[in-house]
């Protein structure tokens, strides 16, 4: 036996840590890198479906260096694919509905995520279709509509779409173990019998649910409802951002599942758009996702609806902020609709 091959053994008994530890990376290397496929995979197994936006040139690369505007809608639907399946054979008005609207908004530094809700009764001109409730949209002409009906309500390009069923919530509260919100005083929800009594509370599953989709019996409506939405994706977000929980594979593999097996992506938004925005924002903190609703002016009844009249000079000072990147700024000085802190989201 050769003297080098004599000397290996000795050799890693007397460094024995040293050789678990190259171990340890190596296996980690492994199930990272393996991990990291099964993510792309997952990811490519997102259903992807028209929705009239056209391609920045120079796809990923260019919108690496401006800012990004990422549409949310949160649907009825109750089976994965639904809204692909639908928008394929032909849409047809009323097949589903998107009562949560949101717009992500991601700086051109990417220091800053802003979450901008716009209430579903919000009274907005419909391309095609005159004056109605903002999210009638989604409901008379599926995605397309919606996406042109934003952007001509806010002056902004839509980049991409994402679409996600509010039932998947209650998978993606599971995946991380719930979170925990305080409820200033105690309320009911009449719509389903149940009561949030004043303290701590916490959601998983079905009662994350009926959290974010209560508004009845809330002082401001649809505008407390969308705080209660807001106020659980902040405790989510913080939850996610957790060390435990980003290092654990487990709760990593289960929050990935919750959310892809209920997503839909416009045609776009490519597994490496997708990547590349995702890790843009790993230098994001809690504290750099700011979440506010559009500015509202008074309540109405129009042709017997109930509706919301949004304050106009405001909305279009915060989208202007939003397309000179700048919101910031505008927040600073009109920030009457961020969000207010976690202790008191009724």
């Amino acid at each position: 036996m050769s003297e080098t091959a004599q000397g290996r053994p000795a050799w890693v008994r007397r460094h024995k840590a040293a050789v678990v530890l190259i171990g340890l990376v190596l296996v980690l290397v492994g199930v990272v890198a393996g991990w990291g496929f099964y993510v792309n995979k997952q990811i490519g197994d997102v259903p992807r479906v028209d929705a009239g936006i056209q391609p920045v040139t120079g796809g990923a690369a260019a919108e690496k260096h401006r800012a990004v505007n990422v549409l949310l809608a949160g649907t009825d639907s109750r089976s994965p694919g639904e809204l692909a399946r639908l928008v394929r054979s032909g849409w047809k008005p009323g097949a589903m509905r998107s009562d949560t609207i949101m717009l992500l908004h991601v700086d051109k530094d990417r220091e800053h995520a802003y979450l901008i809700s716009i209430p579903r009764d919000t009274w907005a001109a419909i391309p095609g279709h005159g004056r109605q409730k903002i999210n009638a949209a989604f409901s008379i002409g599926g995605p397309s509509l919606y996406v042109r009906t934003i952007e001509q309500f806010t002056g902004l390009r839509v980049d991409h779409l994402a679409v996600i069923d509010w039932e998947g919530f209650k998978d993606l509260s599971r995946a991380v173990g719930g979170v925990d919100v305080m409820v200033p005083e105690t309320v009911t929800d009449p719509e389903n019998n149940i009561t949030w009594h004043q303290g701590k509370v916490h959601l998983e599953g079905e009662n994350a649910l009926l959290y974010v989709r209560q508004r009845h019996n809330l002082p401001n409506g649809d505008f407390d409802r969308i705080n209660r939405q807001q106020n659980f994706l902040r405790a989510l977000m913080s939850k996610l951002v957790a060390r435990g929980t980003m290092l654990n594979p487990v709760t990593l593999t289960r929050t990935v599942d919750a959310v892809t097996s209920q997503l839909t992506l416009d045609s776009t938004f490519s597994n490496s758009e997708v990547r590349q925005l995702a890790l843009s924002l790993r230098g994001i903190r809690k504290k750099d996702v700011i979440f506010t609703t559009v500015p509202l002016e008074h309540y109405a009844r129009i042709d017997g609806q109930a509706v919301n009249i949004v304050d106009q000079d405001e909305v279009r000072r915060l989208f202007a902020a939003a397309k000179a990147d700048d919101l910031d700024y505008y927040l600073n000085i009109s920030g009457d609709s961020v969000l207010p802190g976690p202790n008191v989201v009724r």
